[in-house]
């Protein structure tokens, strides 16, 4: 029989040492429990078969797949619980944990919001805008206004650069200004005003309603983003003229929401996991509209009979001084103006960057790739 006061021998030795390194690394890990996975409802504002839906699919694999089993984002499409136009208020309420949608939703709130996503035509594109919403102090203005402005109870976050928006589907192409004057359009945001100026008779709707009132003759023309949403909401089926190239929402980027006290009320982590999985979703959907958008336009042209038309000079020429006047009425307001002097001295400094070091796009693509002869 063993003496159990003999000293242990050097294999014994090893395993107590082991078992002491185990114990020392469980206490060195963070005291934290994984033992229950918090779930959010997150809705978007995008009918389930558009891209957007899945722009917003993406975001949250990616926050489901950091978080490792901790926190789960349940993604429902848009009138699942509200109506798109209402997710704003429905996220600050608690009625909704968080969604996905534009900040020019929102805009009938404070006019300001449009800046924050479709502002003025003076970013070159909306890489640029998030530039100066992560960098150039947008960020800052951006939760002065839904913190002290507005006093909505949100955590927001700016996502997804998209590419300059179309002037829209038209049932007779538009080749003058003049033709836009009583014409019943959709739109949405600042872009509205701009419209107004125009002299268009201006409806805000959304996504999955656009199509519907096209049809019925209920709006005469209507843009609503891009080719692989306009495609897959049926705008072809209702009009074949496809006008693109505008100013009126030459940069626009998705906002990300969440209820602030129950965001603030996940560890440091997850919240950490929220934001940046903004981030990355962002450089992502950047990428993958290349290849989708460029395949759904040339289907809509090769198969559904679409005319794609560049919008005339003088019509762009016209927009750009209706966004004078647009920005001149709203400036009276002084947070509206604190946001436009921001983004205007971003992009003073930025844009004249860009125009410099840029060779011409077009330059190299004629010599590449137009026909010869």
């Amino acid at each position: 029989m063993a003496d159990k006061n003999a000293t242990p021998g050097r294999r014994g030795l090893l395993r107590a040492a082991a078992v002491s390194a185990v114990g020392a690394a469980v206490l060195a890990k963070p005291n934290v429990s994984r033992a229950q996975t918090t779930t959010l409802r997150f809705q978007s504002t995008w009918p389930q078969r558009d891209i957007f839906h899945e722009f917003a699919q993406d975001y949250v694999s990616r926050v489901n797949q950091m978080a490792g089993g901790r926190l789960r984002l349940e993604l429902l499409p848009a009138g699942a619980v509200v109506g798109a136009f209402q997710l704003l208020d429905a996220v600050s309420a608690g009625t909704l944990d968080g969604g996905h949608g534009v900040s020019a939703y929102w805009f009938g709130k404070h006019k300001a919001f449009s800046l924050f996503g479709t502002p003025p035509a003076w970013f070159g594109d909306a890489h640029q805008y998030l530039g100066w919403f992560h960098y150039g102090g947008g960020r800052e203005l951006y939760n002065e206004l839904i913190g002290e402005v507005l006093r909505v109870n949100v955590v927001g976050f700016q996502t997804g650069p998209m590419p300059t928006q179309p002037l829209g589907w038209f049932k007779t192409r538009i080749e003058r200004v003049e033709q836009l004057r009583g014409l019943k359009f959709r739109t949405v945001g600042l872009a509205t005003d701009l419209f107004n100026v125009l002299g268009a008779a201006v409806t805000a709707l959304p996504g999955g309603e656009i199509v519907p009132a096209l049809e019925r003759g209920v709006i005469d023309g209507a843009e609503f983003n891009n080719p692989s949403s306009d495609r897959v909401l049926g705008f072809p089926d209702v009009a074949k003229i496809y006008m693109i190239q505008s100013y009126h929402q030459n940069t626009e980027t998705f906002e990300i929401l969440f209820n602030k006290t129950r965001y603030e009320s996940l560890p440091e982590e997850l919240q950490a996991i929220l934001r940046i999985a903004a981030e990355a979703a962002s450089a992502d959907m950047s990428w993958k509209q290349q290849d989708r958008y460029s395949k759904d336009l040339q289907e809509m042209v090769q198969r559904q009979g679409v005319q794609v038309h560049t919008t005339p000079r003088p019509i762009l020429e016209a927009q750009l001084r209706a966004w004078d006047q647009v920005v001149r009425n709203l400036e009276s307001e002084p947070f509206f103006k604190k946001v436009c002097d921001s983004q205007r001295e971003w992009c003073r400094r930025v844009g004249a960057f860009y125009l410099r070091f840029s060779a011409s796009p077009a330059l190299a693509y004629n010599h590449f790739f137009a026909r010869q002869g």
